[in-house]
Order: structure tokens, then C-alpha cells, then sequence
């Protein structure tokens, strides 16, 4: 945690000049933002496998109308072309995966309590701060609430756009009932940032972001 710590407080010396009282909080998105960097190539490589996915969702069509009362058999069928083109199912989830000790770090750091971070703050709302105390200090439109209404309009609109691509991707690809929930993935980021501490929240929204974007240059 100590390494953690010093990092995300000498990026936080740098940024003081440009962003004063909230530099830690802009050091934590640029902390974010080397993480992403770090795990680019293998989003690369999630992208390509996706897109190989999709070119082989008219063969899994066809797979489960041959095998449409044979599930056991449908499964290994669909397992055995993954195979034979070297595709693999699970490959878009190793940068996620590989994202979930930063977040944790953030977690533990900003709700535990005992270190200068904690004392920092954006704006008005303190980084090892929950939306309910926001609620219960000033309602929802008061000063710390406003900090958390844009974090949720920022993420209602990452989320909207993933939405509206993950449904396009759905149907232009023919995925079944999967296809139609996957969309809904994102607005699961509001209930993220309504529970966990500010400072988490931020790396969720940021991460967010970038993923959208990163999404778009990869796929065009």
C-alpha cells in the first residue's frame, strides 16, 4: 500500500501547480489513465479477439439450429470451432481482470482510514467520501452532491454510448439472449459509484471513459 501511496502522491506534487486543492484527485484519474496505458496491448489483443468472434457468429447460429435439443452437444461444438480458429471465448476479460487490484488499492486506501490522502478532497466532496454522507451533509444538490451528480452524468452518458454500440454490435452479429443483456452492462457503473469511497469512484468513471473511447479507435 505504501508504494501505492507514494505514487499517487508524487503525481499529486506534480499536478499541485495546475490543479491546486484537487491535485490529488487529478493525479488519481492520471494514475487511472497509466494503468489503462499499461494494459493497452492486451485490449488490443481483447479487440481482435472480439471482432474474430463476431466473423464467427453465423457458424454458432447454425450451430444451435442443428443442435437446437442437444445442449451438451451444442456446447462442445461451439468450444470445438473456437478452437479451430483459435478464438478464445474468455479473451476480452484479462484486462478487466487485470484492473481489479488498482481498484482495490483505491478501495482500501480511501475507506481505511490513517493517511494525508484522506484529507484531500474535489471540490467539495471529500475523496474517502460516500454519496450518502454527500446526502446526509448537504441533499443530493448540495455542494458535495453536485460533485456526484456529475460523476453520474458522466457516467449515464459513457454508459448510454456503450448501450447504444453494444446493441448495434448485438444485432448486426445475431447474439442471442446474452446479446440483449450485455448492453445493459454499463449503467452498472451508476450503482459502482454511488457505494464505493470518491476516490474509487473516480478511477470507476475514468476507466469508464477511457474504455469507451479506447473501444471506438479499436474497432474502426
Amino acid at each position: 500500500m505504501s508504494l501505492f501511496t507514494t505514487l499517487v502522491g508524487q503525481l499529486a506534487d506534480l499536478l499541485h501547480p495546475l490543479f491546486g486543492a484537487t491535485a490529488v484527485a487529478a493525479a488519481i484519474v492520471l494514475f487511472t489513465a497509466l494503468v489503462r496505458l499499461l494494459v493497452h496491448p492486451l485490449s488490443r489483443a481483447a479487440a481482435r479477439g472480439q471482432q474474430a468472434r463476431a466473423q464467427l457468429q453465423p457458424r454458432v447460429a447454425e450451430l444451435r439450429k442443428r443442435y437446437a435439443k442437444q445442449p451438451e452437444k451444442l456446447q462442445k461444438a461451439v468450444l470445438e470451432l473456437h478452437a479451430e480458429e483459435k478464438v478464445s471465448p474468455l479473451s476480452g476479460l484479462l484486462p478487466s481482470l487485470l484492473q481489479l487490484p488498482a481498484f482495490f488499492l483505491l478501495y482500501r486506501l480511501f475507506s481505511g482510514g490513517g493517511d494525508d490522502l484522506l484529507s484531500h478532497r474535489l471540490f467539495a466532496a471529500p475523496l474517502d467520501g460516500h454519496w450518502s454522507d454527500a446526502l446526509a451533509g448537504g441533499g443530493a444538490f448540495g455542494p458535495a452532491g453536485l460533485v456526484y451528480v456529475g460523476l453520474f452524468l458522466a457516467v449515464a452518458a459513457v454508459a448510454t454510448f456503450n448501450y447504444v454500440r453494444a446493441r448495434r454490435t448485438a444485432v448486426d452479429s445475431g447474439t442471442g439472449a446474452v446479446g440483449r443483456v450485455l448492453p445493459f452492462l454499463s449503467f452498472f457503473t451508476l450503482f459502482t459509484v454511488a457505494v464505493v469511497p470518491l476516490a474509487a469512484a473516480l478511477y470507476v468513471v475514468t476507466s469508464a471513459a477511457w474504455s469507451a473511447v479506447e473501444r471506438v479507435v479499436l474497432q474502426t
